[in-house]
This record gives structure tokens, C-alpha cells and sequence, in this order.
């Protein structure tokens, strides 16, 4: 019995094979990082470069800019009529993914420099009244219109109202979701584009929070979360009233920093009103 347990092999020793793990796991990690910075570096000289080359071209630089919001858009409505991915985590996820892409060319950098002819579509003005506002008008009148008369866009209300009546009614659901998604991202570009101009430079923080104040806004217009209601008029009144709110709280000289609670806190009570709304239009 002795003679047998003194020819069993002994075991091997896993501290150098523990060692060469670690040293694997250290050495891809570096790797990685390596690759990482690399690529980062190159994306921010092609930036660099492309940002140097266009800079004098304004237009053409508005044009890619509506080209790659209209994308988006069309991305985020495929996965959503086609994949069938709840919408907001769909256009959250994309909106992380597209903003940290954006720092990694950037590296957090603003863009100054801008030509004067770009910064004149934000900061010129038509007899006295600044050129946003003007283009905020237009826009509105021909939406509103649009929504209003056009049997195409009205197709809207009643995938809204009741997504599997308007299928079986014969409206294409899923080409009115891409092409509604596609216009937003579009729309969503043009209105960067005027912020841009109007700040006279290209920041990747300047709309971060905006998505609550339009939330906000088109819930206290009279849109509803359950789809199937508002209108472009009614959206824009409440953008004009989240203005007005937010405006009113720096005169009357309340911290900045209470400005995101009360967006939230007005946020959550138009959600409330919309929801005590609809349950009693249902009542009997």
C-alpha cells in the first residue's frame, strides 16, 4: 500500500500556470488598449482633417449633417418596425451610442472657427426678429398644416390610436414607423444645425437634456404617451410654456441647478394629467 501511494505522480504545480494566465489576461488587456488608442487617434486625426478641409464649406457640411441625422432615424425605425424592439430603449440606446462615438472623434473637444456664413443662419436676423424663431415658425405652420391635411400624415392618428386597426384598415405600419423615425432624425439634425450656428461653435454636450424638455413640451401640448392625439400647434405652445417656466425661474433668481427638478416634477405631472384624462374619457 505504501509502494503504491509512493508511486502516484504528485500533481503539478498551478502556480506558474496561474502566472501565465495572469500574464495572458495582462498582456490582452494592453492589447486592447493599445488598439483602443490607436483607433481613437486616427478616427480624431480623420476628424481633424476632414473638420480643417470642410470648415469652408457650410453647406456641404449642413448636408452631411442632415444625411447622418436622417440615417439614425432610419436605423432606429427598422429595429423598431422590423425587429420589434421596444421604441425607447431603442432610440435611448442609440442616443448613448452615437453620443459616445462622438467623444471618442472629439475627445470632448468643442469645434470653434465656423464660417461666418454658416453662423449667420443661427445669429442673423429678419427685420429685428432673430432667424431661429423665423425658421421655428415655418416649420410649425407647414407641420401643422401637413398633420392637419395631408391623408398620408393623418395615417399617424390612427396608428397612434390603434396600431392593429390601422393595419387591417390597409395603412403600411411598418413604412409609416421607418419613414416617421427617418423624419425625426432629420428634423432632429436640422434643428443641431441652427443650435450650432447660433452658438458659433459644435459642442457634443449642447443638447444633453433636451429630450425631457421635449417630452415635456409635446405632453403639456396635448400629445399623449398612448399615441393617437396632439398636434404640431399644440406641441410648440408647450415648448413655449417649458421656456417660459424655465425662464422665469433664473428671473426670479432660483438656483440653476433646481432647473432639471422642475423639469422632471413638470414632466411627471403632465404624464399624471394625460393619464387621469384618458381613464376618464373611458368612464361609462
Amino acid at each position: 500500500m505504501e509502494a503504491d501511494i509512493a508511486r502516484t505522480p504528485s500533481l503539478p504545480d498551478a502556480q506558474p500556470y496561474a502566472a501565465s494566465a495572469a500574464d495572458y489576461a495582462d498582456h490582452a488587456k494592453r492589447t486592447i488598449s493599445e488598439s483602443s488608442e490607436y483607433l481613437a487617434s486616427q478616427a480624431q486625426s480623420a476628424f481633424q482633417m476632414t473638420a480643417d478641409q470642410m470648415r469652408d464649406q457650410p453647406l456641404l457640411v449642413a448636408a452631411v449633417g442632415l444625411a447622418a441625422g436622417a440615417v439614425i432615424g432610419f436605423c432606429n425605425g427598422f429595429i423598431i418596425a422590423k425587429i420589434g424592439i421596444n421604441p425607447f430603449v431603442t432610440t435611448l440606446a442609440m442616443m448613448s451610442m452615437v453620443r459616445g462615438m462622438l467623444l471618442v472623434i472629439t475627445r470632448g473637444r468643442n469645434i470653434s472657427g465656423l464660417p461666418e456664413s454658416f453662423r449667420m443662419i443661427g445669429q442673423g436676423n429678419v427685420h429685428g426678429v432673430q432667424n431661429p424663431i423665423w425658421i421655428a415658425l415655418l416649420m410649425v405652420l407647414v407641420g401643422d398644416i401637413l398633420l392637419r391635411k395631408s391623408r398620408f400624415f393623418r395615417q399617424n392618428y390612427y396608428l397612434g390610436g390603434n396600431e392593429r386597426a390601422a393595419m387591417l384598415s390597409g395603412i403600411r405600419i411598418d413604412r409609416l414607423k421607418i419613414f416617421n423615425y427617418s423624419l425625426t432624425g432629420l428634423l432632429a439634425a436640422f434643428a443641431g444645425i441652427i443650435m450650432t450656428a447660433r452658438l458659433g461653435a459644435a459642442s457634443v454636450t449642447a443638447g444633453t437634456g433636451l429630450e425631457l424638455k421635449v417630452i415635456s413640451a409635446v405632453i403639456i401640448g396635448g400629445a399623449s404617451l398612448k399615441g393617437g392625439e396632439g398636434t404640431i400647434l399644440g406641441s410648440f405652445l408647450g415648448s413655449l410654456l417649458m421656456g417660459i417656466l424655465v425662464g422665469a425661474l433664473t428671473i426670479l433668481g432660483v438656483d440653476v441647478y433646481w432647473n432639471t427638478f422642475v423639469i422632471g416634477a413638470t414632466l411627471l405631472l403632465a404624464v399624471l394629467i394625460d393619464t387621469f384624462g384618458r381613464s376618464r374619457r373611458k368612464l361609462p
